[in-house]
């Protein structure tokens, strides 16, 4: 088994809103090992919403609907300055809901000033009334989502940026700085077959949130045909999946998962109790050095 990954997933909420905590997550996490450190996104959260979470059997926000969000960008940003290696990544931000040259911007200027850490997972959100609080259509925003992409990398890699889809339109654009390594990684996330096939076709990695095991292969076979049609290797495209186990059987879990094509797993910060530094210490020893 090829080495896979290991990343904190869920990182921005919960205790971790407060700064110190921030901070100790993601310096723990680093010398324990952990790969990657992902955050996850709202801009608010409209009470009352009638749309349906598609990841909860409640169809509800599990943590509610005045729990923080904190900018998953602005908290990497912050953790980024207390850390040296571990990636800085979304899993996911909602890309439909942002302007994508000041996003290419924020990002580009993060990965700058991290030294080439970010990795950007995107979605193509679910909540209505968020999109109708912030003035942006819900209808097409996957078209959205894929025209962000193409602009985003046009923004990264070209000298003098131009791109001209139906949602996003520039010419002859200067940003600097540009992203460290050339580009920015942008990995898809979602559980449906048109999140897969998006991955396999633009993607550098996919991220099935909320799918289980039985769903997982018939969605990471779905990607990889998408790939392949596209004259892509699938195995170019990253795979993360979460595991929600950090006992005896952690191992165990990473390893099944692994077997079913994950190149990444992602554990949620919850699972971790306030002893943050000695649990993902245990977590590391555990499993990381093991893999």
């Amino acid at each position: 088994m090829e080495t896979v990954k290991i990343g904190i997933a869920f990182a921005n909420i919960g205790p971790n809103v407060e700064p110190e905590r921030a901070c100790a997550l993601a310096r723990a996490a680093e010398a324990a090992g952990f790969e990657s450190i992902w955050t996850v996104d709202h801009v608010v959260v409209p009470a009352g919403y009638r749309s349906t979470y598609p990841y909860d059997p409640s169809g509800r926000l599990p943590s509610g609907e005045d729990a923080p969000f904190p900018d998953p960008l602005i908290w990497l940003a912050y953790v980024a300055g207390a850390t040296s290696t571990i990636r800085l990544a979304t899993g996911i931000l909602i890309l439909p809901e942002r302007n994508p040259v000041v996003l290419a911007k924020e990002l580009a200027t993060l990965d700058y000033l991290s030294s080439g850490r970010v990795t950007l997972g995107v979605g193509i959100g679910w909540l209505r009334e968020e999109f109708e609080a912030l003035g942006i259509p819900f209808e097409r925003r996957g078209e959205r989502t894929e025209e962000s992409i193409a602009a985003l990398r046009a923004l990264w890699t070209q000298e003098r940026a131009s791109y001209a889809g139906s949602t996003v339109q520039f010419t002859d654009l200067y940003l600097r700085p540009q992203p460290r390594a050339g580009t920015i990684p942008i990995h898809i996330g979602g559980h449906s077959e048109t999140a897969a096939r998006r991955a396999g076709r633009m993607g550098d990695g996919f991220f099935p949130f909320g799918v289980d095991r039985d769903g997982l292969p018939h969605l990471v076979a779905t990607m990889r045909e998408a790939a392949r049609r596209e004259g892509r290797e699938p195995s170019s495209v990253e795979i993360t999946v979460s595991s929600y186990r950090t006992g005896d059987d952690a191992l165990a879990d990473v390893r099944s998962l692994a077997g079913l094509g994950a190149t990444r797993i992602v554990v949620p910060a919850a699972l971790f109790p306030d002893d943050v530094g000695t649990s993902l210490r245990q977590y590391g020893d555990r499993v990381i050095a093991r893999l």
